[in-house]
């Protein structure tokens, strides 16, 4: 009856003879050169007690955050941790360059006051993202 190869030439011929136009679909996800995408991330460990010694410090960290978020410069920050943390193990930030991500560190009041005990700044080339 219908064999293999017969199913495939019908199903090929109904697709070139489609008359109604293609739909093109939203793409989910960008694609960017890797010079065009460079971010840099801020890393931050924090010292075990951070949520009892934060606090005189928090607002100054977090105006300094907002700050450089108003300027462009940074991305997004946050603490991090394990999943389902209680107390955060450290930070992570986003920023625009390198200079920045140094900026923050030299007027952060979390590293002048011995909350981060050590940080690292990392170049991260963006390779895919939502749009």
């Amino acid at each position: 009856m219908w064999g293999a190869s017969n199913i495939a030439r019908a199903s090929i011929l109904a697709f070139m003879t489609k008359s109604s136009p293609t739909q093109v679909l939203p793409r989910a996800i960008s694609t960017t050169t890797a010079l065009g995408a460079t971010q840099f991330l801020l890393k931050y460990d924090y010292i075990p007690d951070v949520l009892e010694k934060r606090g005189p410090f928090r607002e100054g960290h977090l105006g300094l955050a907002k700050e450089m978020i108003e300027e462009g410069t940074c991305l997004a920050g946050g603490p991090t941790g394990p999943v389902s943390m209680e107390v955060p193990t450290g930070a992570l930030f986003t920023f625009t360059t390198e200079e920045a991500a140094k900026k923050f560190v030299e007027g952060d009041p979390y590293v002048s006051n011995g909350i981060v005990t050590g940080h690292s700044i990392e170049e991260w080339n963006v390779v895919v993202e939502k749009e």
